[in-house]
C-alpha cells in the first residue's frame, strides 16, 4: 500500500502544486476553494437575473482564487503575457461593466475574455470530460466527436459555439424578463393611480 502511494506520487505530473508530503499546499487549497466559490457566485448571479453584486463578488473570488492557486507572480505573468492581452482587456472591461451596472454586456465580454484567456486549457478539459463516467461516454460518441473535433484534437469550435449560444440565450431571456418587469410596473402604476 505504501509503495503504491509513493509510485503514484512520483508519476504525478502536477508536482509544482504538491508539497513534499504529497498533499496540496495550503495556499493552493484555499485558491481552489476561492475559485470554486467565484464560479458559484457568478452562476448564482446569472440565475438571479444578472445580479451585479453576486457577479462582482464571483469575479473577485475567481481572480483571488486563480492568484492563490498558481501564485501571484505566475498569475501576473499569465494575464500580462503579450498573447493574452486581448483576453485580459476584454475580461477586465467586462468586470468594469458589471460593477458599473451593465451586467449582461459585462458578462458577454467576460465570457469572451475567459474563452480567449483559457483556450490553451481546452485540450486538458476535453481529457477531463472524457474521464467523467456518463459525460465521458457521451463525449466519445462518433457524432459528437465529428462535430466537436472536425480537424484536429486541438480544435474546439463546438465548445466555443456552445458557450456563445448559452450566453445569447441567457441574454435574450433576461431582456424578455426586463420587458415583463416594465410592463408589470406600468400596470401597477395605472392601478395605483385609479
Amino acid at each position: 500500500m505504501m509503495s503504491f502511494e509513493i509510485n503514484d506520487r512520483k508519476n504525478n505530473s502536477v508536482t509544482s502544486a504538491l508539497s513534499a508530503n504529497g498533499w496540496l499546499s495550503l495556499g493552493t487549497e484555499i485558491g481552489l476553494g476561492l475559485t470554486g466559490f467565484g464560479v458559484f457566485f457568478s452562476v448564482l448571479g446569472i440565475v438571479f437575473f444578472f445580479d451585479k453584486g453576486l457577479i462582482a463578488m464571483g469575479n473577485i473570488l475567481f481572480f483571488s482564487g486563480v492568484a492563490l492557486t498558481i501564485g501571484l507572480k505566475s498569475s501576473l505573468q499569465f494575464f500580462t503575457k503579450r498573447s493574452n492581452y486581448k483576453g485580459t482587456i476584454s475580461f477586465g472591461s467586462g468586470f468594469f461593466l458589471v460593477v458599473v451596472g451593465w451586467p449582461i454586456i459585462g458578462m458577454m465580454l467576460e465570457s469572451y475574455g475567459f474563452v480567449v484567456l483559457f483556450s490553451g486549457f481546452w485540450p486538458t478539459l476535453a481529457v477531463f470530460l472524457q474521464k467523467i463516467p456518463i459525460l465521458g461516454w457521451l463525449v466519445q460518441q462518433p457524432y459528437i466527436r465529428s462535430v466537436c473535433y472536425p480537424h484536429t484534437s486541438k480544435s474546439f469550435p463546438c465548445l466555443k459555439l456552445l458557450i456563445i449560444v448559452i450566453i445569447v440565450a441567457v441574454a435574450s431571456a433576461d431582456v424578455i424578463t426586463q420587458q415583463e418587469r416594465r410592463k408589470a410596473r406600468s400596470m401597477n402604476a395605472v392601478v395605483l393611480d385609479n
